[in-house]
Protein backbone atom coordinates (compact mmCIF):
# COMPACT_ATOMS: atom_id res chain seq x y z
CA UNK A 1 0.00 0.00 0.00
CA UNK A 2 1.53 2.97 -0.80
CA UNK A 3 1.34 6.17 1.82
CA UNK A 4 1.56 9.55 2.17
CA UNK A 5 2.74 10.84 5.79
CA UNK A 6 3.87 14.17 7.19
CA UNK A 7 7.06 14.29 8.86
CA UNK A 8 7.49 14.30 12.47
CA UNK A 9 4.35 11.57 13.01
CA UNK A 10 2.08 10.39 15.87
CA UNK A 11 1.87 6.85 17.11
CA UNK A 12 -1.16 6.68 15.72
CA UNK A 13 0.13 7.31 12.15
CA UNK A 14 2.60 4.43 13.16
CA UNK A 15 0.39 2.34 14.45
CA UNK A 16 -1.38 2.02 10.57
CA UNK A 17 1.72 1.44 8.98
CA UNK A 18 2.04 -2.01 7.74
CA UNK A 19 5.32 -4.01 6.95
CA UNK A 20 5.70 -3.59 2.87
CA UNK A 21 3.74 -0.32 3.06
CA UNK A 22 5.66 2.26 0.21
CA UNK A 23 5.52 5.46 2.17
CA UNK A 24 6.60 8.94 0.86
CA UNK A 25 7.74 11.60 3.78
CA UNK A 26 7.23 15.15 3.45
CA UNK A 27 8.19 17.29 6.47
CA UNK A 28 11.47 17.24 8.89
CA UNK A 29 13.59 14.57 9.70
CA UNK A 30 17.36 14.34 10.77
CA UNK A 31 20.22 12.53 9.56
CA UNK A 32 22.61 11.10 12.21
CA UNK A 33 25.42 7.51 12.04
CA UNK A 34 27.39 6.25 13.89
CA UNK A 35 30.10 8.67 15.44
CA UNK A 36 26.85 11.22 16.14
CA UNK A 37 24.81 8.38 17.80
CA UNK A 38 27.87 7.85 20.37
CA UNK A 39 27.97 11.55 20.72
CA UNK A 40 24.05 11.65 21.73
CA UNK A 41 24.16 8.59 23.97
CA UNK A 42 27.36 10.19 25.71
CA UNK A 43 25.35 13.21 26.19
CA UNK A 44 22.02 11.36 27.46
CA UNK A 45 24.70 9.43 30.10
CA UNK A 46 26.20 12.81 31.50
CA UNK A 47 22.46 14.41 31.59
CA UNK A 48 22.93 16.93 28.53
CA UNK A 49 20.10 17.52 26.29
CA UNK A 50 20.62 16.39 22.98
CA UNK A 51 20.57 18.14 20.22
CA UNK A 52 17.08 17.97 18.51
CA UNK A 53 14.37 16.59 20.59
CA UNK A 54 13.67 12.83 19.91
CA UNK A 55 9.54 12.79 20.71
CA UNK A 56 7.86 11.63 17.13
CA UNK A 57 10.96 12.33 14.90
CA UNK A 58 12.26 10.04 12.40
CA UNK A 59 16.45 9.60 12.28
CA UNK A 60 18.07 8.85 8.97
CA UNK A 61 21.42 6.92 8.49
CA UNK A 62 22.60 8.88 6.15
CA UNK A 63 25.84 10.99 5.67
CA UNK A 64 26.15 13.15 2.70
CA UNK A 65 28.13 13.83 -0.24
CA UNK A 66 29.20 17.77 -0.72
CA UNK A 67 26.36 19.43 -1.97
CA UNK A 68 26.05 19.98 -5.91
CA UNK A 69 25.87 23.38 -7.49
CA UNK A 70 21.68 24.64 -7.37
CA UNK A 71 21.02 21.72 -4.94
CA UNK A 72 21.02 21.65 -1.33
CA UNK A 73 22.61 18.13 -0.95
CA UNK A 74 24.62 15.61 -2.65
CA UNK A 75 23.81 12.16 -3.24
CA UNK A 76 22.07 10.86 -0.16
CA UNK A 77 21.67 7.66 0.35
CA UNK A 78 21.24 5.23 3.42
CA UNK A 79 24.06 3.77 5.45
CA UNK A 80 23.85 0.38 7.19
CA UNK A 81 21.29 0.51 10.53
CA UNK A 82 22.54 -1.85 12.55
CA UNK A 83 26.13 -0.09 13.62
CA UNK A 84 23.40 2.14 15.45
CA UNK A 85 21.75 -0.75 16.98
CA UNK A 86 23.63 -0.31 20.45
CA UNK A 87 21.98 3.36 21.11
CA UNK A 88 18.70 2.80 19.38
CA UNK A 89 16.92 1.27 22.43
CA UNK A 90 17.75 4.11 24.21
CA UNK A 91 16.59 6.68 21.60
CA UNK A 92 13.49 4.72 21.14
CA UNK A 93 13.02 5.11 24.51
CA UNK A 94 13.31 8.73 24.66
CA UNK A 95 10.77 9.27 21.63
CA UNK A 96 12.01 8.72 18.92
CA UNK A 97 9.45 7.86 16.30
CA UNK A 98 10.97 6.06 13.94
CA UNK A 99 14.56 5.11 11.53
CA UNK A 100 15.66 5.15 7.77
CA UNK A 101 18.56 3.09 6.73
CA UNK A 102 18.86 -0.16 5.54
CA UNK A 103 19.85 -3.49 6.37
CA UNK A 104 18.50 -5.99 9.63
CA UNK A 105 18.20 -4.66 12.99
CA UNK A 106 18.64 -6.61 16.46
CA UNK A 107 16.15 -8.31 18.24
CA UNK A 108 16.84 -5.72 20.71
CA UNK A 109 15.87 -2.95 18.37
CA UNK A 110 13.02 -4.84 17.36
CA UNK A 111 11.85 -5.40 20.57
CA UNK A 112 12.27 -1.42 21.76
CA UNK A 113 10.34 -0.69 18.19
CA UNK A 114 7.25 -2.40 19.40
CA UNK A 115 7.61 -1.25 23.07
CA UNK A 116 7.73 2.41 21.59
CA UNK A 117 5.18 2.36 18.93
CA UNK A 118 7.78 2.67 16.28
CA UNK A 119 9.01 1.94 12.66
CA UNK A 120 11.91 1.27 11.22
CA UNK A 121 12.14 2.15 7.12
CA UNK A 122 14.26 0.98 4.78
CA UNK A 123 15.56 3.98 1.87
CA UNK A 124 16.97 1.94 -1.65
CA UNK A 125 20.44 1.77 -0.69
CA UNK A 126 22.76 2.89 -4.37
CA UNK A 127 19.91 5.40 -5.01
CA UNK A 128 21.87 8.15 -3.29
CA UNK A 129 21.68 10.74 -6.30
CA UNK A 130 17.79 9.71 -7.16
CA UNK A 131 16.63 10.18 -3.11
CA UNK A 132 18.33 13.81 -3.06
CA UNK A 133 15.81 15.37 -4.97
CA UNK A 134 13.25 14.87 -2.16
CA UNK A 135 15.38 16.99 0.23
CA UNK A 136 14.58 20.45 -0.32
CA UNK A 137 17.00 21.76 2.44
CA UNK A 138 19.83 20.47 4.71
CA UNK A 139 21.30 22.16 7.61
CA UNK A 140 24.18 21.46 9.96
CA UNK A 141 22.75 21.44 13.52
CA UNK A 142 25.31 19.88 15.82
CA UNK A 143 28.87 18.14 16.03
CA UNK A 144 29.84 20.19 12.76
CA UNK A 145 33.26 18.69 13.39
CA UNK A 146 32.68 15.40 12.40
CA UNK A 147 31.73 16.19 9.19
CA UNK A 148 29.94 13.98 6.72
CA UNK A 149 28.84 12.55 10.27
CA UNK A 150 27.39 15.49 11.27
CA UNK A 151 23.61 16.01 12.82
CA UNK A 152 21.64 17.79 9.98
CA UNK A 153 18.03 18.99 9.79
CA UNK A 154 16.60 18.18 6.49
CA UNK A 155 13.30 19.02 5.24
CA UNK A 156 11.78 16.73 2.23
CA UNK A 157 9.26 16.40 0.05
CA UNK A 158 7.61 12.66 -0.85
CA UNK A 159 10.29 10.92 0.16
CA UNK A 160 10.22 7.19 -0.42
CA UNK A 161 11.24 4.48 2.00
CA UNK A 162 9.56 0.99 2.59
CA UNK A 163 8.19 -0.27 6.39
CA UNK A 164 10.28 -2.62 7.22
CA UNK A 165 9.48 -3.52 10.89
CA UNK A 166 5.94 -1.96 11.95
CA UNK A 167 4.91 -0.94 15.25
CA UNK A 168 3.70 -4.72 15.44
CA UNK A 169 7.07 -5.83 14.85
CA UNK A 170 6.11 -7.48 11.68
CA UNK A 171 9.66 -7.45 9.75
CA UNK A 172 9.37 -7.43 5.89
CA UNK A 173 13.07 -9.32 5.66
CA UNK A 174 11.56 -11.96 7.56
CA UNK A 175 8.42 -12.39 6.06
CA UNK A 176 9.80 -11.63 2.01
CA UNK A 177 12.09 -14.68 2.65
CA UNK A 178 9.45 -16.73 3.87
CA UNK A 179 6.79 -16.04 0.42
CA UNK A 180 10.16 -16.64 -1.46
CA UNK A 181 10.74 -19.73 0.17
CA UNK A 182 7.09 -21.08 -0.12
CA UNK A 183 7.36 -20.23 -3.89
CA UNK A 184 10.24 -22.55 -4.40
Amino acid sequence: MDRHIEAPFSDEIAKELKSGDYVYITGTIYTARDAAHKRMYEALKQGEELPFDLKNNLIYYMGPSPERAGRPIGSAGPTTASRMDKYTPALLDLGLRGMIGKGKRTDEVKEAIVRNCAVYFAAVGGAGALLSKSIISSEVIAYDDLGTEAVRKLLVKDFPVIVVIDAKGNNLYETATEAYREEL
